[in-house]
């Protein structure tokens, strides 16, 4: 398998994993404290997606640096490259929050 398609692949799943991970946590956090789970986990979910997709792209700025260097050097293949590796981070980030409001809404 190619190195983009394998690192394409890994930031999917992190994001996935980190939007139903925090989603499912934070219903566990809502039980203890005597709020209603799948209102907070829904909630959740929704804001998480954000903090998830930076996260599966490597947790700072950097991704944006390579795209503004390249842009501007006239380099398109590792810009295309790193605005893929987001596409594919939003995607699993959205999987998992569209997952979290899925099984949320088949318990009520």
């Amino acid at each position: 398998m190619s190195i983009f398609l394998s690192r394409a692949i890994l930031d999917f799943f992190i994001a996935f994993g980190i939007v139903l991970g925090g989603a499912m946590v934070g219903g566990v956090g809502a039980v203890l404290s005597l709020q209603p789970p799948t209102t907070t986990m829904l909630e959740v979910a929704d804001r998480i997606k954000i903090w998830a997709l930076a996260a599966a792209i490597g947790g700072t700025i950097d991704p944006m640096r390579v795209i503004e260097s390249n842009m501007i050097g006239g380099n398109l293949s590792p810009a295309i490259k790193q605005i893929l590796y987001l596409g594919f981070a939003f995607l699993g980030a959205h999987m998992g929050s569209e997952l979290v409001k899925w099984v949320c809404s088949s318990r009520s």
